[in-house]
This record gives C-alpha cells, sequence and structure tokens, in this order.
C-alpha cells in the first residue's frame, strides 16, 4: 500500500455535524456557506499567513478561495478519502503553493509581509521556549527562525499539527503522505525547533 493509500485508509464516516453541515452545502444554502466560513475561517488563516510569511492580505484572499473553492466542489468530497477537515485544509494548501509558486516567479517580497507577534500566534509565556514554540509557533521572530531552519515540509507539518491542532491522520490527508511519515517529519521537526531555539536562548 502506498503512503498516500495508508494515509487515506480509515478515514471514519462524517459526524452527525459534518453531515448536516455537507447537505446544507450542496443545496447551497447561506445558513451551511456561513457555517463553513465560521468553522474553518480562523484557522486557514492562522495557516496561510504562518505558510506566507506573515502576509496577511494573501492569507484573507487564501481563506476565500478556499471557503468559494470548497463550496464549489463539495459534490467532489470523499469521507472515504479524507475527514472535512482534511479536505479544506488540503484545498487551502493547493491556494498557498500557488501563491508561492507566484512569488518564485515575481522573486520579490510582498511590502505588507509584516505583521505583529498578536497576528501569528500567541507569545510564549518563555518557561520553555521550544515547548512553547511546537505547541503555539509564538511570536514572529520563533516563526521566522524556524522557517530558516526547516524544510517547507516540516515548517507545515508543524503548523499543521500543533497550531492548528490536526490529527497526525488528517495531516497526511491534507500533505498525502502516511500517518507514520508524519509522526517523522513532526518528530524531527521538534527536534529541530528545540536545538536552534535553545541555542538562541
Amino acid at each position: 500500500m502506498s503512503e498516500v493509500e495508508t494515509a487515506q485508509a480509515g478515514a471514519s464516516r462524517p459526524s452527525d455535524t459534518d453531515a448536516a453541515l455537507l447537505g446544507g452545502l450542496r443545496q447551497r444554502t447561506a445558513e451551511a456557506c456561513a457555517a463553513l466560513y465560521e468553522r474553518f475561517a480562523p484557522g486557514v488563516h492562522r495557516f496561510a499567513v504562518t505558510r506566507l510569511g506573515g502576509d496577511v492580505g494573501a492569507a484573507e484572499d487564501v481563506v476565500v478561495e478556499t471557503i468559494v473553492g470548497a463550496v464549489q466542489d463539495v459534490r467532489r468530497f470523499n469521507p472515504r478519502r479524507s475527514s472535512l477537515t482534511a479536505w479544506v485544509y488540503g484545498i487551502a494548501r493547493r491556494r498557498v503553493l500557488l501563491e508561492l509558486r507566484r512569488r518564485k516567479r515575481r522573486k520579490s517580497v510582498p511590502a505588507q509581509a509584516q505583521v505583529s507577534a498578536e497576528e501569528v500566534g500567541e507569545v510564549s509565556d518563555g518557561v520553555d521556549v521550544a515547548e512553547g514554540v511546537t505547541s503555539r509557533l509564538a511570536a514572529t521572530r520563533q516563526v521566522e527562525t524556524l522557517r530558516r531552519v526547516l524544510t517547507a515540509t516540516e515548517f507545515e507539518v508543524l503548523v499543521l499539527s500543533c497550531v492548528e491542532e490536526l490529527s497526525a491522520r488528517e495531516v497526511g490527508q491534507v500533505i498525502r503522505r502516511s500517518e507514520r511519515a508524519v509522526h517523522s517529519i513532526l518528530h524531527r521537526a521538534k527536534t529541530k525547533a528545540r536545538e536552534r531555539l535553545a541555542g538562541d536562548e
């Protein structure tokens, strides 16, 4: 069985809440669209703003594109392949990667890519910096430090797992890797983060 098949295996049936939401989205009701936005927009925004180097404007675009994409493509959602959460974050991830490819072509950094620590995440209490970062990816300075020392995949897994609190199975569904691979990547990312941030301290 391939890593992708392993990541997809065992996806459970939608919960009653998810089933009701999906039913409303398939009927394009305003209530269901609003519920989808309320449930996923904050997390998708955090994920996007972190992956896009603090570019709030681009992250807001990702949120809109993700919600619209989910509503338009809801009939393609297959609960046997992923959870609703993993499916929505998968859409967001594709939008983020598209934006990153655009930036590579432009080879420029947007002027608005400046945010405060509060906009990225909660500030660490300073008791255990490594643990604070791996649990919430605390302040902007720490996020930028991690962005430099982690691979793109390690950084993405750390954000999805520790900031957005997706399960290892859901992270695997988003990035199309096995649950075992996600655990390995996350362990490696946390180890690098701990070593680098301990050195900074």
